[in-house]
């Protein structure tokens, strides 16, 4: 009898390795699944209002630059509004890659800073040559000692620095909502983003951005909670 149990207890013994295999299986399926969402094939960011969202009772009177870029009959503050807009409506999926031949992605797939940069493109601003012909000006503003005009652009600390330069600067405090325009540029550490024309209950703007493969809307309540605000601008008055 003591020869059956001794027995019975090494067949439930074996069973462990089955069960810590299947675990590890399991573990590497997740894994999987999440380093799909790095790579970006899974992406379930809508463009879609974001639940909720919709101007306060009281309005703010919209900023309308007096300057139309593009010459095509929209000023440029609202021209990089709505551009922002037509952008994350076709919901790009986050990855970060480099593309030598145009620069700008085109395969579907940005990041943060291409937000920035295709709002401008489309209110006349070709941020990618603009952008290169400063910093071959300048190199020592942005700290760069070799030009490339591919990737430069799409760095959120260089798109600072070309804001700081060369678009009008705003206050970074949130104190007074009316200073906050649907089109303005915001920056944050490593980050950048788009006002949006719609507000919070506090009347501050919500923000179009694009910071991961995991989040839900590309517009968000997000404006001072992401963090500490560093840039604040316009591409004209």
């Amino acid at each position: 009898m003591g020869k059956r149990k001794q027995y019975i207890f090494r067949k439930k013994r074996q069973r462990w390795p089955v069960a810590v295999s299947a675990l590890v299986v399991a573990a590497l399926a997740v894994g999987a699944v999440f380093l799909g969402f790095r790579e970006g094939p899974l992406q379930p960011t809508t463009a879609e209002i974001l639940p909720g969202a919709a101007d306060p009772a009281w309005s703010i009177p919209a900023f309308a630059s007096s300057v139309d870029a593009d010459g095509d009959g929209i000023d440029d503050q609202t021209d990089v509004l709505q551009s922002a807009e037509a952008y994350v409506a076709g919901e790009p999926r986050y990855k970060s890659a480099y593309y030598a031949e145009t620069g700008y992605p085109d395969d579907g797939f940005g990041v943060c800073t291409d937000v920035v940069a295709f709002a401008l493109r489309g209110a006349g601003y070709d941020l990618q040559a603009l952008m290169d012909a400063d910093i071959r000006e300048a190199p020592e503003a942005y700290g760069i000692d070799e030009p490339d005009a591919a990737i430069d652009f799409r760095r959120a600390p260089n798109q600072k620095v070309f804001f700081d330069r060369n678009a009008v600067s705003l206050p970074c405090d949130t104190g007074d909502p009316a200073q906050w325009q649907g089109g303005d540029l915001v920056v944050y550490d490593n980050h950048v983003g788009i006002a949006s024309g719609r507000r919070n209950a506090q009347g501050l703007p919500y923000l179009i951005h694009h910071h991961g493969p995991t989040q839900l809307h590309y517009e968000e309540d997000a404006l001072e909670s992401w963090g500490p605000i560093i840039g604040h601008y316009r591409m004209s008055e």
